[in-house]
């Protein structure tokens, strides 16, 4: 059997062109941390490793006998993240805000959740993975497209985003918020060569 692969299943998503297109983003069940203060703070690094400790903590689960009604293998998900820069790209790092996320299959439930915190919190008591919910999210309309390049260089595609919006009428539905898909690991991979999806939502139309 083939592994769901989100990036596969959802290929409009995690895989768009480089110039601004709509898409329609369907409710998608994620692991959710949010907080506050540049990526490089710790708090963001423990943030995302106690995403990461849960979610190889419920897809291994089968290996220790433990996997949950309706499992089924399948590929882990990129990093995500919802960022909120009051001031633009102006805004001071330490205060940015944001959200990072993991994708998850449908089997994924608070229950299951929970199963693998408290396998966590024993071997690493350090990450907070009480702070980490499953939550269900619809973006509905957003326009998107893929930045490859420097994360410092994100304002040209924004500038091209904005663009497209501007050109077809359209309007942001949260102006302050952005979100991004790491499709690269950024300590394996050259700066110039990373690859990031840009998304915002769009209003009604």
């Amino acid at each position: 059997m083939d592994k769901f692969d989100f990036k596969k299943t959802y290929r409009a998503l995690y895989r768009p062109g480089s110039t601004p297109a709509l898409v329609q983003v369907p409710a998608l069940r994620f692991l959710t941390l949010d907080g506050t203060g540049a990526p490089e703070d710790q708090v963001y690094q423990q943030g995302v490793g106690a995403l990461y400790a849960l979610a190889w903590s419920i897809k291994m689960g089968r290996l220790s006998g433990q996997a949950p009604e309706g499992y089924h293998p399948y590929v882990m998900p990129p990093l995500e993240g919802l960022w909120q820069l009051e001031e633009g790209l102006s805004t001071p790092r330490a205060r940015w805000k944001w959200c990072s996320l993991l994708a998850q299959p449908a089997f994924v439930t608070p229950d299951v959740l929970e199963q693998a915190a408290q396998q966590v919190r024993r071997k690493h008591p350090e990450l907070p993975v009480e702070r980490v919910r499953l939550e269900t999210r619809k973006e509905g309309l957003c326009v998107q497209l893929l930045h490859t390049g420097p994360y410092a260089e994100e304002a040209r595609s924004f500038s091209r985003l904005l663009r497209f919006l501007e050109e077809h009428g359209l309007q942001r539905r949260d102006p302050l918020w952005h979100h991004e898909i790491y499709l690269s690991d950024p300590r394996r991979c050259a700066p110039d060569r990373l690859k990031t999806v840009l998304r915002m939502t769009v209003a009604g139309q």
